[in-house]
């Protein structure tokens, strides 16, 4: 907590230095392109650095840093009357009105670039002599700079609003079919409970400890599926327009299948057990098993590498499943097993982490909280 105030001032003092040196640097260009004198080279460096201070200065304060750099040339060019001064000028200004455009929205890049073009040429008519043509040519030259930027600026936009959907859409996806298992998962429960039910209801006269135990496992399980229910049902789609059913969920006690099939693939899958396995409710195992599935597929496919390591951590309170591989990177951004995994979590209210690994690799981290009597709930159904 001691370091954030150092920081801030840290910060601040920076943004004082460099605005003071912007507002030098009207007073500096002037002194090193002053006729009748040779500019020494300390001047020539100290210009040249101005200048690149302003121009980073855009970034921060577009419209005062336009300005300053607007006004140094305007005055260096009124001073020497040069024709490479107002080329300078016309370059270093059409540069600041694509950034401007390229960063900014419409409304406020193109009257800068109109102030910008009308201030050229009133400065070039005024101590130059100019002609039609490059009167023609400032303006050409301000249009296609602007409308370069403003291209920049809408592509851009375009592929942000693109990424967004498709990462919707991803959502959508993983969601409908998260919703899909999860309904597979409560037919099971539901099937469980009719049978217990009806072998209760035969025996209850005749086999009085049979009828207790159909009723505890019936207990048992309307408690783990309404759990599940309470923690995910609210988050997930309601409606299923052509949902095809699926089979039985699979759960940890399948990645034995999933290590079979995925070294047929090219790679190995070391399954590594941390701490006492225990019952899980369905909703967390199904969960998990997603999350080394699609991490373990990931491998395959982007890894580059013949093995990873698959690790099930069985804590107070949590489940914790990790996935790394030593591989070159994975996949992060585009990759929309990421952003399933992460939904996943998510609705489970956990933590997920995916990214590249220090000593080099990829690896994938989720902690899936398990409620306290949930195990004890599976174990008795």
């Amino acid at each position: 907590m001691s370091t954030l105030p150092w920081r801030r001032a840290r910060r601040v003092a920076g943004a004082v230095l460099a605005w003071c040196g912007a507002v030098l640097y009207p007073g500096v260009l002037l002194l090193t392109v002053m006729p009748m004198r040779f500019p020494e080279r300390l001047e020539v460096l100290l210009s040249i650095g101005l200048t690149a201070l302003v121009m980073s200065l855009l970034r921060r304060q577009a419209l005062a840093a336009h300005a300053i750099l607007l006004l140094a040339w305007i005055v260096a060019l009124m001073q020497t009357r040069n024709g490479t001064i107002a080329g300078l000028e016309i370059l270093l200004t059409d540069i600041a009105v694509c950034y401007i455009a390229t960063t900014r929205r419409r409304r406020f890049s193109l009257p800068v670039a109109v102030v910008t073009c009308v201030l050229q040429l009133m400065s070039v008519v005024a101590w130059l002599s100019a002609d039609d043509v490059l009167l023609v040519t400032i303006v050409l030259a301000a249009v296609v700079t602007w409308m370069t930027g403003n291209s920049i600026q809408v592509r851009r936009a375009h592929t942000e609003i693109l990424r967004e959907q498709a990462t919707a859409q991803a959502v959508a996806a993983e969601r409908l079919r998260i919703a899909r298992e999860l309904h597979d998962m409560v037919a099971h429960s539901i099937g469980i409970i009719a049978i217990q039910a009806g072998v209760g209801g035969r025996v209850i006269d005749t086999q009085p400890g049979e009828a207790r135990n159909a009723l505890a496992a019936i207990e048992a399980t309307s408690r783990d599926t309404l759990s599940g229910l309470r923690r995910m049902l609210t988050a997930l789609r309601r409606d299923e327009p052509g949902a095809a059913p699926l089979g039985p969920a699979p759960g940890l006690a399948d990645l034995g299948h999933l290590a079979a099939a995925t070294m047929d693939a090219g790679v190995q899958v070391d399954v590594r057990i941390e701490g006492e396995p225990r019952p899980l409710p369905p909703d967390v195992e199904l969960s998990a098993y997603r999350i080394v599935q699609e991490a373990v597929t990931n491998v395959v496919r982007h890894a580059g590498t013949d093995s990873c390591r698959v690790t099930i951590g069985y804590r107070d309170g949590e489940l914790a499943v990790g996935i790394d591989d030593e591989g070159d990177g994975g996949v992060v951004g585009t990759g929309y097993g990421i952003v399933g995994m992460r939904e996943r979590v998510a609705l489970l209210r956990g933590e997920f982490t995916a990214g590249p690994r220090p000593g080099g690799g990829f690896g994938v981290a989720a902690r899936l909280p398990v409620p306290a009597r949930a195990g004890a709930r599976a174990g008795a159904a």
